[in-house]
């Protein structure tokens, strides 16, 4: 029998793999809780050998007539999450699963438990979920209550007629503190594949739901698996730049009820096609792109004892044409990853149109609560009492690829969210003599770090800082400070950055799309602070953000050799 296993009480015991400092801990079945209607519920997560963070997260309800480590260690579970590198999770029934939608609450309050980073991490982009037998429905209902924090639902096996009890229901937003885990929970698109015996009523109502929720045409296709595959309507009203219209409604009649491998991978290849982001207003939907398809590629260097990581994304008219380009370094948030926020932020495809080199840095680590994992990602972390130093990473990582392609040194950039963002604007007062501008997303210093504001910043590095008006980093309603409210340690930094670059602390101002804009100008009217808020949005950011940077703020500055600052060609100062 797979043996149960439960959590060390400290994990700060454990040492940090120097080759994969996100690689996860412990491995094997583990024992885990959560609080759901005022009782304590169990559920099971499997850690497959050498998982690292941040990979694609399936939550399962199973058969309830089989106890969780029996249906894990006779099935093929242990296998798919070694060949998958996906974190799995189980639901445990108690007895018969509970069609009142209780354990369909169960089940999303595990949704929001498995993204606590007490033991590993996983992101809220990539959690999937998968109901087999009675489970169906639970699952049927978690995601229908819930649809725009799941990425992808398939069910195995004859729904009951509840599974359409919360077809109208909506599960209320929650605020969900300090963390980057935000829960919008509202209806949306959901890629669906739904396996049963035949098209009994409640089949064709929850497949007209689901067609229904994603726009489909009417018109039936098929493969060797799916007897009905109905894609959305070609029709669509707003640009696809944040959010890409991609769900499909899947179904397979005559389902016998036995799950091999093979049918399994074949539906988890369509449901975990799609990754859901945070954004304004909800979380948009697209399409899950691994760096190496697109064409980026990963490189490693070693600094500090440790095997540090990138991905490099150089559009081929690039390579080809051999001229310098710009060169903008993007930086993931706390507990994400160089994959992840390719994804996320969507600059790689910036790049491909506006033919320049993306990086996308991996950060070093630290221990975000005490007895917690130490290696949670995060720019210019510690370990073992010593200080990581990420500006010497980032700045290596420009000289490599200056070795091996033509760097425009004038236009050099950086931009990134949360800590990334932090580490931005560490880049702009650490280095002003490499970065022609820089824009950090939804955080620009960290409330944790007690630092002295700088006297100078020679040359100058103008600002523009993107956050939302929900920010729970960045905004204090009640007492914030300046137009848009932001806390006192932010409204000193950008008043202190007023004052070093004889801004007018009156901004302009402006609106477009979701963005309120204030621009701080300089005597000669030059943008050299922009701050944007974005409203309906909490601590994220989303692919539009990247556009906005490079061709709204990037492209209309550059440096000379001696560092003079450039503003549309002419001296900003």
């Amino acid at each position: 029998m797979l043996e149960v296993k439960t959590f060390p009480k400290d994990m700060g015991e454990f040492e940090i793999a120097s080759f994969d400092m996100k690689r996860c801990l412990v491995s094997g079945l583990f024992l885990e809780h959560v609080e759901v209607g005022g009782v304590t519920r169990n559920f099971y997560t499997y850690l497959t050998p050498g998982l690292t963070y941040d990979q694609r997260c399936l939550i399962v309800v199973p058969p309830d007539e089989v106890t969780v480590p029996e249906f894990i260690e006779h099935g093929f579970w242990q296998e798919f999450a070694k060949k998958e590198q996906v974190f799995l999770h189980f639901l445990e029934p108690e007895g018969k699963w509970k069609l009142d939608g209780s354990d369909a609450d169960y089940m999303n309050k595990v949704y929001i438990q498995v993204q606590s980073r007490n033991f590993y991490v996983t992101i809220q982009d990539n959690i999937y979920g998968v109901g087999i037998g009675r489970g169906a429905t639970v699952a049927q209902q978690a995601a229908m209550k819930m649809t725009s924090e799941w990425s992808g639902l398939a069910t195995f096996g004859d729904l009951e007629e509840a599974a359409m009890l919360n077809a109208q229901a909506i599960q209320e937003s929650q605020d969900m503190g300090k963390v980057e885990l935000s829960v919008s929970a509202s209806k949306a698109q959901l890629p669906v594949w739904m396996l049963w015996s035949e098209n009994l009523k409640v089949h064709k109502e929850v497949r007209d739901y689901w067609k229904k929720q994603n726009d489909s045409q009417e018109e039936k296709f098929s493969n060797a698996e799916a007897d009905e595959i109905y894609f959305p309507s070609t029709v669509y009203k707003k640009s696809s730049v944040n959010e890409e219209k991609i769900s499909q409604v899947r179904i397979t009649n005559n389902f016998s009820g036995s799950i091999t491998e093979e049918l399994f991978q074949a539906v988890w290849q369509f449901i975990s096609m799609a990754r859901r982001h945070r954004c304004f207003g909800t979380k948009a939907l697209r399409n899950y792109m691994k760096p190496e398809a697109y064409g980026a590629e990963l490189h490693t260097m070693e600094l500090d004892g440790f095997t540090r990581f990138w991905y490099e994304y150089v559009p081929e008219q690039v390579k080809e044409q051999g001229s310098p380009v710009p060169l903008v370094v993007n930086m993931h948030g706390r507990g994400g990853s160089a994959e992840s926020f390719m994804d996320l932020s969507g600059l790689n495809r910036v790049a491909q149109e506006r033919d320049f080199i993306a990086v996308f840095p991996e950060a070093s680590i630290h221990q975000q609560r005490p007895g917690g994992i130490r290696n949670v990602l995060h720019w210019n972390g510690e370990y073992n009492g010593k200080e990581l130093n990420d500006v010497a990473f980032i700045l290596k990582i420009i000289e490599d690829v200056k070795s091996r392609y033509a760097v425009d040194n004038k236009r050099i950039y950086a931009c990134g969210q949360s800590s990334g963002g932090m580490m931005t604007s560490e880049l702009a007062l650490k280095a002003p003599g490499v970065f022609a501008a820089v824009s950090p997303w939804s955080a620009i210093k960290s409330p944790d770090r007690k630092v002295a504001l700088p006297e100078k910043i020679d040359p100058p590095v103008p600002y523009l800082f993107l956050l939302g008006e929900n920010d729970w980093l960045c905004v204090d309603k009640e007492k914030g400070e300046l137009e848009y409210k932001v806390t006192k340690d932010i409204a000193d930094f950008l008043r202190n950055l007023m004052k070093l670059y004889g801004l007018e602390t009156t901004p302009k101002r402006y609106q477009c799309g979701e963005i309120s804009y204030y621009v701080y100008v300089n005597k000669k009217h030059v943008p050299m602070l922009t701050v944007g808020t974005v409203k309906n949005m909490s601590h994220a950011n989303y692919p539009r953000e990247s556009w906005i940077a490079y061709d709204e703020f990037f492209a209309k500055f550059s440096k000379t050799e001696d560092g003079t600052l450039l503003y549309m060609g002419a001296e900003a100062f």
